[in-house]
């Protein structure tokens, strides 16, 4: 049997994980797992050497804060990944990455954090919190559960996609029904909870791109997993109150 590997790359899991993103690196390693698919976890903090072979990225969540601080760096390793997400390496992008993968972040205090421009959109800082459970309808993957946390207001610009339509919830903004964003094999979006454990689909698609990717002459689809208890958790989670 042919030995297939993954290798799933978290952005500064120091700075930008506050709300447990790190649960979505989790939980595509275990289902990659369960599929026989061996699975290296490489992280990259500020200062580190960019690893090699990246398969996947993921990156969370964090505060303003966390933003300015990891932005310059950021930006130091923007052509590599710029590089990867046009060559359809799979990218999950949360809440706080989400807004630094676009084209700038202006802060509260008027700073404006200028962004890697993988995404086409941009996002403002507001003195609204938008917050809650989130359920938005996505063509591909669904309902997408999660939970948002999160001021900022992010527009897309040009011909860039949605990731869904919000059914409950603010979203990207709360004006014009979008939440979060798609380019290629890249997604973004304002969905913590973490967002995978609700939302296998998605999970599932990063996992077949990557390994679509890697392995082009003998990778066909994966297999399916009994997802009973994440159908749970999702029928309780709809009738929550926002």
């Amino acid at each position: 049997m042919k030995k297939y590997e993954l290798n799933i790359l978290e952005l500064y899991p120091k700075d930008m994980n506050i709300y447990g993103d790190s649960g979505n690196v989790l939980v595509l390693k275990k289902r990659a797992e369960k599929r026989n698919i061996s699975v290296n976890i490489l992280s990259y903090n500020i200062g580190d050497s960019f690893p090699k072979n990246v398969d996947i990225v993921v990156a969370g969540g964090g505060q303003d804060s966390g933003q300015e601080k990891v932005n310059k760096d950021l930006l130091k390793i923007k052509d590599k990944l710029k590089k990867l997400a046009e060559n359809y390496t799979p990218m999950l992008l949360i809440c706080g990455s989400y807004q630094l993968f676009g084209n700038y972040f202006r802060t509260n205090e008027g700073k404006v954090l200028k962004g890697i421009g993988i995404l086409n959109a941009y996002t403002e800082a507001t003195n609204e919190r938008m917050v809650g459970n989130i359920i938005t309808e996505s063509v591909p993957f669904g309902e997408i559960i999660g939970y948002e946390n999160h001021s900022g207001k992010t527009t897309l610009e040009g011909d860039t996609l949605p990731l869904g339509l919000v059914k409950l919830g603010a979203g990207n903004n709360g004006e014009d029904n979008t939440e979060g964003a798609r380019y290629k094999n890249v997604i973004g979006t304002y969905l913590h909870g973490s967002l995978l454990p609700k939302n296998p689909r998605i999970a599932d698609f990063l996992i077949s791109e990557a390994m679509a990717k890697k392995y082009p002459d003998d990778f066909t689809k994966l297999k399916a997993l009994d997802d009973s208890l994440a159908d749970k958790a999702r029928k309780v989670a709809v009738t929550r109150p926002r």
